[in-house]
């Protein structure tokens, strides 16, 4: 059994690892507001710009796009050379949010026939690098605080790689916070955009501002005042090159949030352990002081005894 001392050293090595936690906690919940409000603040823009795409490719369905899956059919029969663009933190004491993202990047890279790897976050570099993966070195950013001019350049690099035909599909892997208790991996292809999905939102927005069913016959003769300047292949270039900063924007953001929410749950379970030993620490201590206390009193005791006994002996 320990003794006092060393009872009381864990005791206050426990109470210096709780300050550092509860610290660590609360910086995590501000970081966690502040990516919040980043988030939302962009929402309107980001909405805004995939609303503008729906309406133009409502008016113009059939046109082909280098940006979208209707780009033509000698790119569908070639072998796809995928990249992934894969949104981990720097470090980690945020429970399984690394190792969850991880796990399904690892995944989908093994099963791609030829692939190239752009990671965000130093410590899934570090995991790739070690596990034998080529990574590219020219793409580092770190994770925290997310910015739109990052998210810029992002584009800039993966969009003119997809340009040059180095790439045929872009994957972003990302966590989304669903609430403050859940957390889910999201697999979201940004490159070539899907025509359809874009029509059917459209579509269904209509439907919800009460301009009853979709008219294809009137679409198609609304096409004939229509009118964009310059183009709309144009000025789809345009509007694609901004959504997919906003997308990787707000996937830097969802990941930032999602990291400071992992760390405030691991964080608050270890204060929640540390809570749990220091009680049963506490109560070993008064243990170990009272069989202590205990035994010099039975010395005490003892030794009184024997006084006793011995001052007999003398006075006979």
């Amino acid at each position: 059994m320990a003794n006092t001392k060393e009872i009381q050293n864990r005791i206050k090595s426990i109470q210096d690892t709780m300050k550092i936690t509860n610290a660590m906690y609360m910086m995590s919940s501000m970081k966690l507001r502040k990516a919040r409000m980043k988030l939302e603040n962009t929402e309107p823009y980001f909405y805004g710009l995939q609303k503008e795409i729906s309406d133009i490719l409502l008016h113009f369905p059939d046109m082909q796009h280098l940006y979208f899956d209707n780009r033509g059919q000698d790119k569908q029969e070639t072998v796809k050379k995928k990249g992934f663009i894969v949104i981990t933190g720097d470090k980690g004491m945020a429970g399984a949010y690394n190792h969850n993202v991880l796990k399904v990047a690892q995944k989908m890279i093994d099963e791609a026939s030829a692939y190239r790897l752009f990671v965000v976050g130093e410590l899934g570099r570090h995991f790739f690098s070690a596990q034998g993966y080529s990574v590219e070195e020219d793409f580092r950013f770190s994770a925290n605080n997310p910015s739109i001019h990052r998210a810029r350049v992002m584009t800039e690099m993966i969009i003119e790689l997809y340009k040059q035909e180095q790439l045929d599909e872009v994957y972003v892997i990302y966590t989304r916070m669903v609430n403050s208790m859940k957390e889910e991996v999201e697999v979201e292809e940004i490159l070539p955009l899907k025509t359809h999905e874009f029509i059917k939102q459209e579509i269904l927005d209509q439907s919800q501002l009460g301009k009853g069913n979709y008219d294809k016959e009137a679409a198609e003769e609304a096409d004939d005042w229509f009118l964009i300047y310059p183009s709309p292949k144009r000025v789809l270039e345009k509007l694609v090159y901004n959504y997919v900063t906003g997308f990787l924007y707000g996937a830097l953001v969802e990941g930032c949030a999602s990291e400071e929410n992992a760390r405030m749950m691991a964080m608050q379970a270890a204060t929640d352990n540390a809570q749990a030993m220091l009680a049963e620490l506490s109560v070993e201590y008064n243990r170990v002081r009272q069989a202590a206390i205990t035994q010099e009193i039975t010395e005490v005791i003892s030794g009184a005894k024997a006084l006793k006994k011995k001052k007999k002996k003398q006075a006979r």
